[in-house]
């Protein structure tokens, strides 16, 4: 299992008590989805390693987990700070306006006033907000990720379409027209 064909469930924060128990900090919407989890896979030296689980604990949005074989202290610490990973056939599937970040490259923007503005590259996900980065020749569109600039999501087609505020896009075209001009 590679970590692109998995989605990042959150970390492990520390051990919890004294016979190898961990402490997982969740990075969803809902922990609770998860409470019946079996398997995870912790990234050990960038290799996603499949654990069983014998027993989780939900705790607002952390998780007490014990973990098949890991039953000392040592073994515990060793995990400290690992990553956690599920496959993406975890995930609901989503629909209207709502995405996954990693959905989205590939698809195709259009926007309200310009048409066809380019390919989203990726999803970048700032602590003040999420942003698409679009492909647009050989430069780059920013735009923010929010609902309010979503029109639709057309998943079969792999096509989202925006209405971005106004002047947003002019700038990144404007700017090529110039550098084009320049040559």
């Amino acid at each position: 299992m590679t970590k692109n064909e998995c989605f990042n469930l959150g970390y492990i924060s520390k051990r919890n008590g004294n016979h190898g128990d961990l402490t997982f900090v969740m990075d969803v919407d809902d922990p609770k989805r998860y409470e019946k989890l079996e398997t995870v896979f912790i990234e050990i030296n960038n290799t996603l390693v499949p654990f069983f689980i014998k027993k989780i604990q939900i705790r607002g949005s952390n998780a007490v987990v014990t973990i098949d074989g890991i039953d000392t202290i040592e073994k515990a610490e060793e995990l400290t700070k690992s990553g956690l990973f599920l496959p993406l056939s975890f995930l609901p599937p989503l629909s209207g306006k709502k995405f996954y970040f990693h959905e989205m490259p590939g698809y195709t923007v259009i926007d309200k006033r310009h048409g066809a503005i380019g390919i989203v590259d990726e999803v970048l996900d700032y602590p003040q907000q999420a942003i698409f980065q679009i492909k647009f020749g050989e430069h780059e569109i920013l735009i923010p990720a929010k609902e309010e600039f979503i029109v639709n999501i057309d998943r079969i087609k792999k096509q989202l379409e925006l209405d971005a505020p106004e002047g947003l896009i002019d700038i990144y075209i404007d700017n090529k027209n110039e550098e084009s001009d320049e040559v």
